[in-house]
């Protein structure tokens, strides 16, 4: 499921782009972000079956050594141990993946030279050699190899990155949050389930679904109230020498601070000024932080803040 962090960039890239074409209509921008957060869910369903592509191919070389003119005893009895792995047996026969994949059109297999790309580069994890050097399986080892390929091989990978950034724009963008989704849900496996695997949904709960468009939409609804109180608080500064990208990361923030009770205010301080940190200049963050401090101030004496839930009143 994707976070609440990816949630608060795809929203403030989807104002950042209505700010910029104001006379469009909101509807269809809002609608943009949605589609483009079901496109990392979309990346998710591959980044599942590329696995078991990698071993189909690893099953199908293996098969054609024995074709060879002298085999040798290993090309007719080969070591299948990462073929027959578990937890990747698991994602071929998952019924929910089973479901869900051809209504997205996840196929692996017209692409083998990235398979094949791929393959050696697992092959050539020293991790790979020590799992390879026994024959039989067992299911916390297999579990332990597919971290592992995820971690060193898929998590960086340019090539995987690049490949998969040109069959859809979106995924240049969602790669390392669609990545540790299928990290985290392949680490909740269980053997005991079998192709019973629960497959994490794309959001958490419908609150998470409603949580960016009430953010785009309330936003976007009081951006002239949010930029009057960020312009008092200017101290030294006009309002046309503030980064665009830090007025909206502000005005997003104020609609956070009053307009979800249920978010503590440390989270939304936190989240804004990380986000800025990778969206805006460098200076941003401390810049970001000094202005919302004295607003939350402001707004705590005035009794605007409401924040509720056990532990929530000072958060």
């Amino acid at each position: 499921m994707v976070s609440r962090h990816y949630l608060r960039i795809k929203t403030m890239q989807a104002l950042y782009a209505y700010n910029a074409n104001p006379k469009a209509q909101v509807r269809s921008y809002e609608a943009d972000m949605v589609k483009a957060i079901h496109a990392c869910y979309e990346l998710f369903l591959w980044l599942f079956a590329l696995l078991p592509e990698i071993a189909f191919y690893r099953m199908k070389k293996l098969e054609s050594l024995k074709e060879k003119y002298h085999p040798t005893e290993e090309d007719l009895n080969p070591n299948m141990k990462f073929v027959n792995n578990a937890v990747i047996r698991q994602m071929e026969t998952n019924k929910t993946l089973q479901q869900q994949w051809p209504k997205y059109h996840v196929l692996w297999e017209d692409h083998t030279d990235l398979i094949a790309k791929l393959y050696r580069e697992i092959e050539q994890l020293p991790e790979y050699e020590v799992y390879m050097s026994t024959r039989e399986n067992d299911y916390a080892e297999d579990k332990k190899l597919v971290l592992t390929i995820v971690e060193k091989v898929f998590a960086d990978n340019d090539l995987l990155h690049w490949y998969l950034g040109e069959k859809n724009t979106h995924w240049i963008d969602d790669y390392d949050e669609a990545m540790m989704m299928f990290y985290q849900n392949v680490k909740d496996f269980k053997e005991s389930k079998g192709d019973d695997c629960k497959i994490v949904p794309l959001f958490k709960s419908d609150e998470d679904e409603q949580f960016c468009r009430h953010l785009f939409r309330k936003t976007l609804e009081h951006s002239e109230e949010y930029d009057q109180m960020i312009k008092d608080k200017l101290q030294n500064w006009e309002m046309d020498r503030v980064i665009s990208m830090d007025m909206l990361l502000m005005e997003m923030a104020l609609c956070e601070l009053l307009e979800f009770p249920s978010i503590p205010i440390k989270v939304t301080l936190n989240e804004y000024i990380e986000i800025a940190k990778w969206y805006s200049s460098d200076k941003s963050k401390l810049f970001i932080n000094g202005i919302l401090d004295r607003l939350i101030v402001d707004l705590r004496a005035q009794d605007r803040i409401v924040k509720t839930g056990r532990g929530l009143y000072q958060n």
